[in-house]
């Protein structure tokens, strides 16, 4: 009796932590529309609590518009928008804000509830303190990228700092699923095959570097630098890679060089998931195991053409934002299907206890 409610209570908190991935994914690509519509800058100002609210009258809207026109980035490059058009950036940046306050909401109120309902159990409160400050510390991430670019002579978010919003943002949704992992796979769905989990690692690994540099990429726009495949602007190695100095900038800063190694570290990682899938499909793993081992496959496939096709798109119309988007929305569920596949495949038995 006491396991079932054990299992019961575990499965409830788990179909929220799910829930709470699903608004994170959500999050997320509502970030990246934000970043390639040029949105971030649209409102100057953070209010925690008034700005839940929208410009509710043209009055508002005109003090709103205003604000915006003393930023670099109306003076230099927006200086043609009429309100209509500001209300189109504003909606994104604000969109992107409320729904960070509504995931709180919900992170909060779930809290309390299971709090109430005594279904924490003592090893959950750890993991959920790592968990809401994760959150915290996103929202204060999310406040210095907007700062930086609301500074003279700046018209965009730096990109340095919308990666490392980007990656804080990703690192709060993969302890997010893993927590709720732990809460709902069961030790007999575990699989245990050591090479195969070191593989899964490396790739891993690997895919954290390229999530930095695809946040460089929409963050300088990079594409439309390059709208080739599978040369660079009829190269296979551009020259203009070297043209920063000091040689490092050309790592953070050069849109060539940033798209040359993002497009090579995607191969790698696409050969990597072939061999890692070649090697998972001769291990007998569990049910679980052998039903999933296809997903990482699919994606990364996806992922590329999906790469290929905002780049030689990306200078026509809106291509470069929902093809994008669109990039990004298949990254985040690749990153999830490995996440998942470290949870499931172990180099050591489950403890049963």
């Amino acid at each position: 009796m006491q396991a079932e409610l054990k299992k019961n209570t575990s499965n409830n908190v788990a179909k929220w932590l799910f829930a709470g991935v699903i608004m994170l994914i959500v999050q997320i690509l509502l970030g990246g529309i934000t970043r390639l519509t040029e949105s971030g800058l649209s409102i100057t100002e953070w209010k925690p609590i008034t700005g839940v609210l929208p410009p509710l009258n043209t009055a508002q809207w005109m003090d709103e518009f205003n604000r915006y026109k003393h930023t670099d980035q109306f003076r230099y490059m927006n200086s043609n928008f009429s309100l209509h058009d500001f209300k189109f950036i504003f909606f994104w940046e604000w969109f992107h804000r409320t729904w960070a306050r509504l995931m709180g909401l919900v992170f909060l109120f779930g809290f309390f509830y299971f709090l109430i309902k005594k279904q924490f159990r003592q090893e959950m409160i750890g993991p959920f303190i790592i968990l809401f400050l994760l959150g915290i510390m996103q929202g204060i991430i999310g406040w210095i990228m907007v700062k930086s670019g609301l500074v003279p002579e700046r018209m965009f978010v730096g990109h340095m700092e919308l990666a490392t919003h980007f990656m804080a943002a990703l690192l709060l949704l993969c302890y997010t699923l893993w927590f709720a992992l732990s809460l709902s796979v069961k030790p007999n769905q575990i699989t245990i095959n050591k090479g195969l989990r070191k593989t899964t690692l490396i790739i891993f690994f690997i895919l954290f570097v390229q999530l930095i540099y695809g946040a460089f990429m929409a963050g300088l726009h990079a594409a439309t630098a390059a709208p080739t495949w599978p040369q660079i602007n009829g190269q296979w190695i551009p020259d203009s890679m070297n043209n920063l100095s000091p040689g490092w900038k050309n790592f953070i800063d050069n849109k060539i060089t940033i798209q040359f190694i993002h497009r090579g570290i995607a191969y790698i990682i696409l050969i990597s998931v072939l061999i890692w899938f070649f090697k998972a499909i001769k291990i007998k793993g569990t049910l679980l195991f052998s039903k999933t081992r296809l997903i990482p496959l699919v994606f990364i496939i996806v992922q590329v053409l999906l790469g290929i096709t905002t780049v030689v798109t990306s200078p026509y119309g809106n291509n470069l934002v929902w093809f994008g988007v669109a990039h990004q929305l298949v990254a985040i569920l690749f990153l999830m299907s490995m996440i998942f596949m470290l949870y499931i495949i172990k180099s050591l038995p489950v403890n049963n206890s």
